[in-house]
């Protein structure tokens, strides 16, 4: 099967092949959030790292990242 465009729908999947530009006013539906992260009080490394550390597991949880391997 070949295309002649860089986007075409195949069944279910919609295929983009170039840029996908989303513009002002424009909104988005159905994509994951990750839950609030509130903003560090660190006053340590160690906290601070806590606090990243947390930030990135939420990501992780929300589709946002990949998980660990």
């Amino acid at each position: 099967m070949s295309y002649n465009t860089k986007n075409y729908q195949d069944g279910d999947n919609l295929v983009i092949g170039g840029t996908l530009e989303i513009t002002e006013g424009a909104t988005l539906s159905g994509f994951p959030c990750a839950s609030n992260q509130s903003d560090s009080t660190a006053t340590t490394i160690a906290d601070l790292k806590s606090d990243f550390n947390s930030l990135i597991s939420k990501l992780k949880a929300a589709g946002l990242m990949e998980s660990d391997s």
